[in-house]
């Protein structure tokens, strides 16, 4: 089964992006530590031990926005405002088409679903890819089958190991072979926006979530129990939450645009402190897109 979506990519994909995100992940435990206080910007360069004028640069280069302005997308009620104000309703987007916005950023997927029966083998006969890789929200473990990327997991928090043993486990008939070399330019191209191929290896209901993930346009989110009523099982949120967590592909499928109702972040498997800096990526870009526009 072959369908086609869309989803927000990130621009940099090179070593220098995950560079920028380790600084970056720095700065948001910063700012975090400050207890909702606003840090100038001499004090967060400070505390990174750069120059003001060195942390401004690539901090404006990785979120569109200077670093007193991404604080404002880092503030606790965030998420409630993102739910307030930039809800999309999942059941119009599905009825007219729509898997997207359109702007610079999304991207075009086409991906193919895994059949039931090849499911429940386990992934007996599939080979899958591996290999670490940069991305802007720091390093990711990247697999894939010759359908297209079937994984792809932060690692700055959750550790490279867990992560391996995480995905692995999920097909533990396949046979899995290191190879970078082949994954590394897949997720280049899937981030920079030249296009991607996704391969969803999962159950029958856990495909209908992620399929339903793929509509929230970038900047945007919808809640657990707006899922559920998309996919047919308006009493299953709880399901589909955990389905949701289960989404191996992180960003391109974008479970982290999945809220509790009450604007609370809910979990996330590679890290809340990743989810939070992809939500605050995410505004940010598209409020200067807006501003730009």
């Amino acid at each position: 089964m072959t369908r086609s979506s869309s989803s927000s990519s990130a621009a940099d994909t090179a070593p220098e992006g995950a560079y920028h995100y380790g600084v970056m992940a720095r700065a948001i435990a910063a700012i975090d530590a400050a207890g909702g206080a606003p840090l100038p910007l001499a004090d967060l360069a400070a505390e990174l031990h750069m120059s003001p004028a060195h942390f401004q640069r690539i901090f404006t280069r990785w979120a569109g926005v200077s670093p007193k302005r991404y604080q404002q997308y880092l503030a606790l009620d965030h998420a409630k405002r993102l739910l307030a104000e930039q809800a999309t309703t999942l059941a119009t987007a599905q009825e007219v088409g729509l898997s997207g916005s359109g702007r610079l950023h999304d991207l075009f997927l086409r991906w193919e679903a895994m059949t039931p029966g090849d499911y429940a083998r386990a992934g007996k006969g599939l080979l899958i890819r591996m290999g670490m890789t940069d991305t802007p929200f720091g390093p990711a473990l990247a697999m894939a089958t010759e359908h297209g990327l079937c994984g792809l997991a932060f690692t700055a928090e959750t550790g490279e190991d867990a992560a391996r043993t995480d995905l692995c486990a999920r097909w533990p008939a396949a046979r899995f072979v290191e190879d970078p070399d082949v994954v590394a330019p897949m997720v280049a191209d899937a981030l920079g926006g030249r296009g991607a191929r996704l391969h969803l290896i999962g159950a029958p209901f856990q495909i209908k979530v992620w399929e339903a993930l793929l509509h929230i346009p970038s900047g945007q989110v919808t809640t657990y129990s707006d899922i559920a009523r998309v996919v047919g099982k308006p009493n299953a949120q709880r399901a589909v939450g955990t389905a949701v967590g289960r989404n191996p592909i992180s960003l391109l499928i974008p479970c982290h645009r999945a809220l509790r109702k009450s604007g609370a972040l809910g979990g996330y498997h590679w890290g809340l402190p990743v989810k939070r800096a992809i939500l605050a990526w995410e505004s940010a870009r598209r409020d200067a897109e807006f501003t730009q526009a």
